[in-house]
C-alpha cells in the first residue's frame, strides 16, 4: 500500500536526510488490517514444514544480506557498526529458531483422571497480531515477534518506531523474497501513532498485541487492550543493577560491564543502569572501568566509533540532565570520554562514569537509557540486595563473583527475569526474555514466546 503523504527518516549522527516513508493514516492502516486477515486465512492454513522452510530462507536471506542492513541500522539509529553487525545477526536468528519450532508444537492427549473421556489439547494461531517496536534493536525487535508470530500461522501488522522504519521495510521486503504470502506481513510506518494505534486495537480483527517500550506507554496500551480484552504481551522499561562481589574477577566484571554498559550507546531495556560495587574493590574496579570509559571513540559510527549519537538531541538531553542531577546531588564525574568538536549534531552524550552517587540519587531510581555509569559502593549484602529490589520495573540484572553459588544465590533474590551471572548480556533466541513487576508481561524467545501468539483449545471426548 502507498500514501502521497510521506515523513523523513534522518541519521541521528550527521543530520543528513535518508530517505522519505509512507505516512500512513489510521484509515490506510486499518486497510493493511484487512489484507492481513485475508492472508491469515491463507497462512495459517500452510503447512508447518513450509512455514519453516520460508522462515530458514528468510535467516539465510539476512545472512548473505548483513552488511547492507548494518549499514541501514548505522544510518538510521547511529549505533556503531560492530553493535550493528552483531544486531543483524541475533536479529536473523530468531527467524532460524521459530523456523524450528514451528515444526515441533506440541499438543496433548489425557485421561480424565474420573475416567470415560479423553482430553486432546491443541494450539490455534491467534489471528492477526498487532506488533510494535522501539528505535533501539530496529532489526532484533521485528524478528523477535515476526519469527513466532509466522511460525505458528499468525499475519502480522508491523508498527515500527518513526526514527527507524528503514530497517522494518528492509526486513518486510526479505520474507517477501523468502516466499511469505503476500499480505502476510504488513509495516504500517507512520507519525500518528497514538491515533493509529488506538484505531488498531478497537478493531475486532486485531487478536494479538506485542508491545516493546517504555513502561507508561505500555500501561496506556493495556488500558486500551482492556477494552476489548485484548491479549497482550508486553516487554516494557529497565533498571538494572550490576553488582561486584569482593571476590570477583576484575578484569571480567570490567569486560561485562563495557558490554551491559555500553552497547547500543547505553539505550537498551537491559543496559546496566546502576553499579553496586563492594568497597573492598572499588577503587580497583572504578579505575579499571573508568580508564576505558575514557578511551572510548565518540562519533559517527559510518567513520568507525564505538559510540554514537543518541537517537535525537532531545534523548541527549535528558541524558546530560541526569548527569547534572547526580552531580548536584553529590556525585563526581570520575572518568569520561570526550565528544569530538566536529560532531554534527547535538545528540551525542559523553560515556561517563560517576562515583560517590548517593543511594537516593534520581538517576539511580530512572532509567538512563545512555552512556552513564552511576557507582554506588557496598558493604552489606542485605542492605545492597534492598537497593538493587528497589525499582518498580525488574528485567535484567547482573551479578559478577568469583564463587558460582555466592553468584547463584544472590540471582536467585534478584527480582528480575533474567540474570547475567559472571556474563554482561543475557539475550538469546533461545531463552525466555521479559522481566516481572512493571517490566513486562509474558516472554519472548525460546519456546515461550512462540506460545505467546498461539491460544489452546480442548476437545473433551466421550470415552465411554
Amino acid at each position: 500500500m502507498n500514501s502521497t503523504v510521506t515523513f523523513s527518516v534522518t541519521n541521528p549522527a550527521t543530520g543528513e536526510h535518508l530517505d522519505d516513508v509512507p505516512d500512513f493514516s489510521a484509515d490506510q492502516v486499518l486497510a493493511q488490517v484487512k489484507v492481513a486477515q485475508e492472508a491469515f486465512l491463507q497462512w495459517s492454513g500452510v503447512a508447518p514444514r513450509k512455514r519453516a522452510e520460508i522462515l530458514t530462507t528468510a535467516y539465510e536471506l539476512m545472512i548473505a544480506d548483513a552488511e547492507r542492513l548494518r549499514d541501514l541500522i548505522v544510518a538510521e539509529n547511529g549505533k556503531s557498526q560492530a553493535d550493528a553487525e552483531a544486531e543483524v545477526r541475533y536479529a536473523a536468528e530468531f527467524f532460524r529458531w521459530y523456523a524450528e519450532e514451528a515444526v515441533r508444537m506440541q499438543g496433548e492427549y489425557t485421561t480424565a483422571p474420573a475416567g470415560g473421556v479423553r482430553n486432546v489439547v491443541t494450539h490455534h494461531p491467534v489471528g492477526v497480531a498487532l506488533l510494535i517496536t522501539p528505535w533501539n534493536f530496529p532489526a532484533a525487535m521485528a524478528t523477535r515477534k515476526i519469527g513466532p508470530a509466522l511460525a505458528v500461522g499468525c499475519a502480522v501488522v508491523l508498527k515500527p518506531a518513526r526514527e527507524t522504519p528503514l530497517t522494518a521495510i528492509a526486513i518486510a521486503e526479505i520474507l517477501e523474497r523468502a516466499g511469505l504470502p503476500e499480505g502476510a506481513v504488513q509495516v504500517a510506518t507512520t507519525t500518528s501513532t497514538r491515533e493509529v494505534v488506538s484505531a488498531l486495537l478497537a478493531d475486532d480483527r486485531i487478536k494479538k498485541l506485542s508491545f516493546t517500550g517504555s513502561t507508561p506507554v505500555g500501561r496506556t496500551l493495556l488500558g486500551q487492550c482492556a477494552q476489548r480484552v485484548v491479549n497482550a504481551s508486553m516487554e516494557l522499561g529497565g533498571n538494572a543493577p550490576f553488582i561486584v562481589t569482593a571476590d570477583a574477577d576484575i578484569e571480567a566484571a570490567v569486560d561485562g560491564a563495557m558490554i551491559a554498559k555500553f552497547r547500543n550507546s547505553g539505550q537498551a531495556c537491559t543496559a546496566a543502569n546502576r553499579f553496586y560495587v563492594h568497597a573492598d574493590v572499588a577503587e580497583q574496579f572504578i579505575e579499571a572501568f573508568g580508564t576505558r570509559i575514557s578511551q572510548l571513540q565518540v562519533g559517527d559510527p559510518a567513520e568507525g566509533s564505538q559510540i554514537g549519537p543518541l537517537i535525537h538531541e532531545k534523548a541527549a538531553a535528558d541524558v546530560q540532565a541526569l548527569i547534572d542531577g547526580a552531580v548536584h546531588d553529590g556525585a563526581t564525574i570520575a572518568y569520561q570520554a570526550q565528544v569530538p568538536e566536529t560532531a554534527a549534531t547535538k545528540a551525542f552524550t559523553p560515556p561517563t562514569l560517576l562515583r560517590d552517587v548517593p543511594a537516593d540519587a534520581r538517576i539511580l531510581t530512572e532509567e538512563i537509557f545512555g552512556p552513564v555509569a552511576p557507582v554506588v559502593v557496598w558493604n552489606d549484602l542485605e542492605e545492597m540486595l534492598s537497593q538493587a529490589n528497589d525499582a518498580e520495573v525488574g528485567l535484567s540484572s547482573y551479578v559478577y563473583a568469583g564463587n558460582l553459588q555466592q553468584a547463584m544465590r544472590i540471582g536467585e533474590r534478584l527480582e528480575a527475569g533474567m540474570v547475567g551471572v559472571n556474563r554482561g548480556i543475557v539475550s538469546d533466541p533461545s531463552a525466555p526474555f521479559g522481566g516481572v513487576k512493571q517490566a513486562g508481561i509474558g516472554r519472548e524467545g525460546g519456546h515461550w514466546g512462540i506460545e505467546e501468539f498461539t491460544e489452546p483449545q480442548y476437545l473433551s471426548v466421550d470415552w465411554s
